[in-house]
């Protein structure tokens, strides 16, 4: 086995024997941070249950879920699934808004991923199990490309010190399919189907490559300025999801004035 992902592997075996779980639940999208971050929890050889939980989803996003689960399965017997599609769930969750749910697209998008939290919490609980993320480096600690108590709602993150480019090449190397592999990355919220690059408007790499550097500006190519631009402007304005919540401290002499 590789060697990172044999670290990451016995990381996850260790979390899960400190934390007296039997496993790890790991919700399958249909790309290869959640393709990847299930196929490390299965070669820990403790449970591992995957959910395929559908909202409105595309064909094709619906496709390379099901297929990386059942490829998963046929592997490791540690491994078992549900599918549980919410679709109805999210209907009914969206005509109690009191609002226009059509004109808050973005709004009723994070509701998704939150739902679906909600169902990988339960699912956790009721098996004694632990939720594992599937963030990567860029996503989490770059960019915030990711829902607040949404797909951001998890117990661990096996793979956010991994950049994109290096979750696709280990991802490789652990021989996830082949349609997972040649996927546009998508964060699977949007009725479309849009691309992650649509959306944030740079590729991962270019993305990489602003979040680590440090060089003269004045030498930059026009695309890399605005690559750069793009980097910042999403680091500055998700920075609320990337550090703690932030708490009102007192001073000593002002909480005296409550006893």
């Amino acid at each position: 086995m590789n060697s990172v992902a044999s670290y990451i592997v016995e990381w996850l075996s260790s979390y899960s024997v400190k934390s007296h779980t039997k496993g790890f639940v790991v919700g399958i999208s249909g790309g290869v941070d959640s393709a990847l971050t299930s196929t490390l929890c299965a070669l820990t050889g403790k449970k591992v249950v995957v959910v395929n939980m559908p909202i409105r989803q595309t064909t094709a996003e619906y496709e390379r879920a099901h297929q990386h689960i059942l490829d998963l399965k046929n592997k490791f017997p540690n491994v078992e699934s549900l599918e549980i599609n919410l679709t109805d769930v999210f209907a009914a969750f969206s005509d109690k808004m009191p609002f226009n749910t059509e004109g808050e697209l973005l709004a009723m998008a994070n509701s998704r991923a939150r739902l679906r939290m909600t169902t990988l919490y339960a699912i956790a609980q009721a098996n004694n199990c632990i939720v594992a993320g599937t963030g990567n480096r860029i996503e989490d600690f770059g960019i915030g490309f990711f829902t607040k108590y949404g797909d951001g709602g998890v117990d661990i993150s096996p793979i956010a010190d991994l950049t994109k480019t290096q979750v696709f090449s280990l991802a490789k190397e652990l021989n996830v399919i082949e349609a997972i592999l040649i996927a546009k990355p998508t964060d699977g919220l949007w009725p479309d189907g849009r691309s992650d690059e649509e959306q944030i408007g740079a590729t991962y790499p270019e993305l990489e490559w602003a979040m680590d550097f440090r060089g003269e500006e004045s030498q930059l190519s026009a695309r890399e300025t605005e690559v750069l631009k793009i980097y910042r402007s999403y680091n500055t304005a998700n920075r609320h999801k990337m550090e703690p919540i932030p708490v009102c401290k007192l001073t000593e002499e002002l909480k005296l004035t409550l006893i």
